[in-house]
């Protein structure tokens, strides 16, 4: 499962990998994610917590890919990962040089606690 949800305010995208995620998971979170960036002015920020992820399908590398052009053509300027096992990367690094040539800054946590504080949601 993924849980998509967005902040105008804090000009924040959210995404919540939770236990095992499928392809269709992915393309799922894709199209809701689309539909939430048009409300989401450039610049955005995304927060990625894959802390609960307990598997996903490789198949869904291309889904990633593809929801990273996505936000890419919004302008995100910041990313953070909530990754607690570095193990569990799923290959985001590989796919960021690929998928993001503006090169937004990336930050990867191990806690939501700590992505909150990087992104001055939390004190």
């Amino acid at each position: 499962m993924v849980l998509v949800t967005s902040n105008k305010h804090q000009k924040l995208l959210f995404l919540n990998y939770v236990q095992q995620v499928s392809v269709a998971d992915l393309a799922t979170a894709r199209t809701e994610i689309a539909a939430l960036l048009g409300d989401l002015p450039s610049g955005l920020r995304l927060l990625a917590d894959l802390s609960q992820l307990e598997s996903m399908d490789p198949e869904g590398l291309g889904e990633i890919g593809a929801t990273m052009d996505l936000i890419n053509q919004t302008g995100v300027s910041l990313i953070v990962r909530v990754i607690p096992d570095p193990t569990k990367d799923i290959g985001l690094n590989i796919l960021t040089v690929f998928h993001y040539p503006r090169h937004p800054r990336i930050i990867t946590c191990r806690s939501l606690t700590e992505a909150l504080r990087k992104l001055s949601l939390w004190t």
